[in-house]
């Protein structure tokens, strides 16, 4: 297993709502990624084929359309378009992670945000549903199971991953720590929003009311989130954020019954940012590609424009760490803390078409 491993963070939006669309233009990604010598060519959170902003900004009343396209629009974990990114993976030789709206075989309408980690040859690592989705996203997809609670032994490292909120459950992090974890995806949508702008408004007495508090600051929160998971379980991390999209913007502006409100929320969110961290939680040193070139260019992160960014990572300098604070190992009371996970696939029914004689 080589030390030293070149990640590939993909700060891209998909073609809203457009599955075919979004899945050839990751396999341009994914070849792009090869061709700067990428290990691990990572996408973020349900990159096929949408987030459900729509759901933060609309009554629910409102939504109808947008959930019968986003079930339209969502693949199956089996399904071709999967079949595709499995392929890319193969041929490019890098391992992939991807996040995608992932369609039921048992329900017509039931969704899960997933995300699957493909080796190099093309196999399924790991396909992890999200175990709760958060806040206005339960309205579109229901909750998960253990099963995907894995880290992928690779050429490339043990990898593993959680999605969004995901990153803020402690046990969730404590089951990936536990399996020698030596790369973590945290991934994330472009925008989170919690509230409408704040603006000022006449009270009562007629005088100016003070705006209503601020949004969830979701660029601190992510930043925390994914430097505290490095730090404690020593590992290298990538936070990859998806981009906002015009296309995206337009389509939950159109039909909304408050459309300036709407556009205004999605446009004021400051976008979540894409980066990379070391084993102790501070910021890895990153660089992008200009179009043409073979000269790597610094930068800290991508948030404000689409593209890729890339970190090299020596997973050696996982292991100085776990002197001071190994939470798996001797920095723990296994005699005090007992954690069971259950990482049974969780579906509705079970039909046995076995008959007595």
């Amino acid at each position: 297993m080589s030390n030293v491993v070149r990640v590939a963070a993909c700060h891209v939006s998909p073609v809203f709502l457009n599955a075919r669309m979004t899945t050839d233009k990751a396999i341009s990604f994914i070849k792009q990624a090869a061709t700067r010598k990428a290990n691990l060519t990572v996408f973020p959170e349900t990159y096929i084929s949408a987030f459900p902003i729509w759901s933060s900004v609309r009554p629910p009343t409102e939504n109808h359309d947008l959930f019968h396209r986003m079930v339209k629009e969502s693949i199956y974990a089996d399904g071709e378009e999967m079949d595709g990114i499995r392929e890319a993976a193969r041929a490019a030789g890098s391992v992939v992670s991807i996040g995608f709206s992932e369609r039921s075989r048992h329900s017509n309408g039931c969704l899960y945000n997933s995300n699957i980690i493909i080796g190099t040859d093309g196999g399924v690592l790991v396909h992890h549903r999200k175990l709760m989705p958060t806040f206005f996203e339960k309205l579109t997809w229901s909750p998960g199971d253990g099963y995907g609670l894995r880290a992928a032994d690779t050429k490339f490292g043990r990898i593993g991953g959680l999605i969004c909120g995901e990153n803020t459950n402690p046990l969730a992090r404590y089951a990936l720590i536990a399996q020698a974890e030596q790369i973590h995806i945290s991934s994330w949508p472009a925008i989170w929003p919690t509230r409408s702008p704040g603006k000022k408004s006449q009270d009562d007495g007629g005088s100016l009311a003070a705006p209503s508090p601020a949004n969830y600051d979701n660029l601190a929160a992510n930043r925390t989130r994914a430097a505290a998971h490095c730090f404690e379980a020593k590992c290298f991390g990538i936070a990859c954020a998806g981009h906002l999209g015009k296309d995206a913007i337009e389509t939950v502006i159109n039909g909304a019954s408050q459309p300036d409100i709407v556009a205004e929320t999605m446009r004021s969110m400051t976008r979540a940012a894409t980066f990379f961290l070391d084993p102790t939680g501070a910021p890895l040193p990153s660089f992008t590609f200009n179009p043409g070139s073979d000269e790597p260019q610094s930068a800290p992160h991508l948030q404000n424009e689409e593209g890729v960014l890339y970190a090299d990572m020596d997973l050696d300098a996982c292991i100085e760490g776990k002197q001071y604070h190994d939470v798996v190992g001797g920095y723990q009371r296994l005699d005090v803390f007992d954690l069971k996970v259950d990482r049974e696939r969780r579906d509705p029914v079970r039909f046995s078409d076995t008959r007595g004689t």
